[in-house]
């Protein structure tokens, strides 16, 4: 029977029910010690910055702009391929949102896209480091120096990778990490904003800290779900499960990932799940996986090596780039080709799960229409739009690994 291998890993610690275990023992599932001893390693691994943890990602972005206290309808630029919630929260906050276009070689933004969308009326810019590799920095903090702008790093992809020996996050003002299941640090949800001023982190953890202690049956929940998605990504399960799904909508044309992903919709007013703190459960996981961090990191980054000589010479196939200075983590590894939805449809009847799109052309979405985008139409970002992500997490065996790789050569070497 073939065995299948989701396009999805998560990176699970083998201890990880011991350790919601103790944290219950103790009367600390929710409120605990953890919390700011997750905070400190986070910030000391940073090189000093001040860590605030939240309860996602999204949600320490919020903090940091109401933190800085903008005018209302300043204006901030984002990259026109993001996730759609970022941009949005920056509305939820009294910001006008710009969109810059991306470099499509490296699926993060344009300097130059960048500074043409900037007006009178800018007081910040996102950098994404998108799918784990950093912006262009340098060029980004000199065009925001010279306009006087905040810089917030988007970092949900990135923990762990570097900009001319610099950690993603300590570059600019701020940077906000995710800590989803699926994410380079998996917390099974929560996030964490990371911040250069001392001043600045304390309204951010003000901010913060009014919001009410999730209740223990959401946090149980959010652990089930955890473990529930990492058993169905295990490829016997998957095999057996989702795969079967991906198979037959590969015969008739389907697309089941709309289903996966949250519905897009505006967030004001915001989630009543957004607004909850982050709990001792998930800093007790978190402060265990910082220890790991840099051994899956070093996996992730071996498999997409093997990928890089695999494919790397197949005429019309484009493998990421990474330019000088920069370090990419791969948390997801993107491949231009021609006919991408054939190919992927090809490889799924293979045994080998390949996604086309992980996150959204802000800039075409209905909840973002009238809004300025530079240059008009985002040529980049549809460009960008348009590659393959194969796997090659660290929780994939070199066996497993080696398989994907020879798969997917033999399908795109046969265009």
């Amino acid at each position: 029977m073939l065995t299948a291998i989701s396009r999805y890993g998560a990176r699970v610690l083998p201890d990880t029910e011991q350790i919601i275990a103790r944290t219950r023992a103790r009367g600390e599932f929710i409120q605990g010690p953890h919390i700011a001893r997750f905070e400190d390693a986070f910030a000391r691994r940073a090189g000093g910055s001040h860590a605030v943890a939240a309860s996602n990602g999204r949600m320490a972005f919020y903090y940091i702009l109401r933190a800085l206290d903008l005018p209302p309808g300043s204006e901030i630029v984002l990259p026109a391929l993001t996730f759609w919630v970022v941009p949005d929260l920056a509305r939820v906050a009294g910001l006008k949102v710009v969109f810059a276009d991306v470099d499509p070689a490296t699926f993060t933004l344009d300097p130059a896209a960048f500074e043409r969308a900037i007006t009178p009326a800018t007081r910040a810019v996102v950098p994404t480091h998108l799918y784990g590799l950093p912006c262009d920095m340098g060029a980004i903090l000199e065009i925001a120096a010279r306009h006087n702008l905040n810089v917030i790093e988007d970092c949900a992809h990135a923990l762990g990778a570097t900009c001319d020996g610099r950690p993603v996050g300590t570059l600019g003002d701020a940077g906000f990490f995710s800590f989803q299941t699926l994410k380079p640090l998996n917390c099974y949800g929560g996030g964490l904003a990371l911040v250069r001023s001392a001043a600045l982190a304390s309204r951010v953890r003000a901010l913060a800290g009014q919001e009410p202690w999730p209740d223990g049956k959401r946090v149980e929940k959010r652990l089930l779900v955890g473990r529930l998605q990492r058993i169905f990504i295990k490829p016997w399960v998957f095999t057996i499960s989702a795969f079967p799904i991906l198979w037959v909508s590969s015969l008739i044309g389907a697309n089941p990932d709309v289903y996966l992903w949250e519905k897009i919709r505006s967030l004001h007013p915001l989630p009543e799940e957004y607004t909850e703190r982050f709990s001792n459960v998930q800093a007790a996981i978190g402060l265990a996986a910082l220890d790991r961090l840099d051994e899956w990191t070093a996996r992730t980054q071996r498999h997409a090596q093997v990928m890089d000589r695999a494919l790397g010479d197949l005429p019309g196939i484009t493998i990421p780039q990474v330019p000088p200075g920069r370090t990419h983590v791969y948390y997801q590894y993107c491949v231009y080709g021609p006919q991408r939805d054939e190919l992927v449809v090809r490889c799924v009847r293979r045994g080998i799960d390949i996604e086309t799109l992980h996150v959204d052309v802000c800039s075409d979405l209905d909840l973002f229409a009238g809004e300025r985008v530079e240059p008009p139409g985002a040529p980049g970002a549809r460009r960008a739009a348009g590659a393959m992500q194969i796997p090659v997490y660290a929780s994939l065996s070199e066996e497993q690994t080696a398989r994907v790789a020879r798969v997917v050569r033999g399908v795109l070497s046969s265009t």
